[in-house]
């Protein structure tokens, strides 16, 4: 007697205009991807397969979900390629395998980068929009990470690491 097994759709969700957060599978829907006009796909994994659609690059950012792996290194020219998709008229998909840590720390980065938010107001952005996944990515990094990520990229970097966020606020909260 066999079981079937229900296995969802992969899916992704949009985190701010033109930046979406998925997972690996999410990168193998092709008609997902070019139906949200998608061109480049961000790969925050060393293993995870890229996109195979056509017309959709992938940038691939070689780390494994370590808190010990230098993920700051790769985040300008991350970055950097994530806005030029942008500007040109397209969209990114970041993922990894999950879709939570890596993937939730690069677009915590290009928001705070590229949309001068800081990086409360990028979190709350990523959360709104992505919710619980975005969410669960913030809990999983490590406050070490967080506050690097804070020194390199935002305008305001927390003075201790208990000024970090644990959980969205009231978007309607002065920054």
């Amino acid at each position: 007697m066999g079981t079937s097994m229900l296995v969802a759709p992969p899916t992704f969700t949009l985190v701010a205009p033109a930046l979406f957060l998925g997972n690996a599978r999410a990168a193998g829907a092709t008609e997902l991807l070019q139906r949200s006009g998608i061109t480049l796909c961000v790969n925050v994994s060393r293993l995870q397969p890229g996109p195979s659609a056509p017309g959709v690059a992938e940038l691939r950012v070689p780390v494994f979900d370590d808190p010990h792996e230098d993920l700051l290194v790769h985040l300008e020219p991350t970055c950097a390629a994530m806005e030029a998709a942008v500007r040109a008229g397209g969209a990114c998909l970041v993922y990894c395998k999950n879709g939570r840590s890596r993937s939730a720390a690069v677009c915590t980065a290009y928001l705070m980068r590229y949309r001068g938010l800081s990086l409360e107001r990028a979190f709350q952005v990523g959360a709104s929009g992505a919710g619980p996944a975005f969410e669960g990515g913030w809990a999983s990094c490590s406050r070490h990470r967080c506050t690097r990520l804070c020194r390199a990229f935002g305008k305001r970097h927390p003075t201790t690491p208990e000024d970090l966020p644990e959980k969205p606020r009231d978007p309607s909260q002065a920054l």
